[in-house]
């Protein structure tokens, strides 16, 4: 028999909301440094680390994965200010706003996961 809580959806989907939360900080944390000089805006690619969070691999040999966390990149191709720092409130805010509603949707998903194993468990009867 399978086990219904643990399994590779709902991993996969416990992975999903912890990157939404990683890269949440990450543009919090960039929006707090839009007045910093030479700050770089940073960012994870959240495809590439959900796939490969999926395929389990984390060997950290080409800076692409980690064992310990996602990979933080800086944003190539932002207009620079003078004094180096390259935020865009404009980008964040929208990134921002995009991380959660992708948060929102998995957080939908996994409610509906759970909600048919509690149908499962009281005989298919909604509770």
């Amino acid at each position: 028999m399978s086990n219904l809580i643990d399994n590779d959806q709902t991993k996969l989907l416990a992975k999903y909301l912890d990157l939404n939360v990683y890269r949440q900080g990450l543009l919090s944390s960039n929006i707090a440094n839009i007045d910093t000089p030479g700050y770089h805006t940073k960012d994870i690619d959240f495809k590439g680390e959900l796939q490969r969070s999926m395929s389990g691999f984390s060997d950290g040999a080409d800076g692409s994965a980690s064992p310990f966390g996602p990979s933080i990149k800086e944003v190539p191709d932002l207009d620079e200010r003078p004094d180096g720092n390259n935020v865009s409130i404009d980008r964040e805010s929208m990134m921002l706003s995009a991380t959660q509603l992708q948060f929102k949707l998995g957080v939908e998903l996994l409610k509906d996961q759970f909600k048919g194993i509690s149908m499962a468990i009281n005989d298919g009867k909604a509770s």
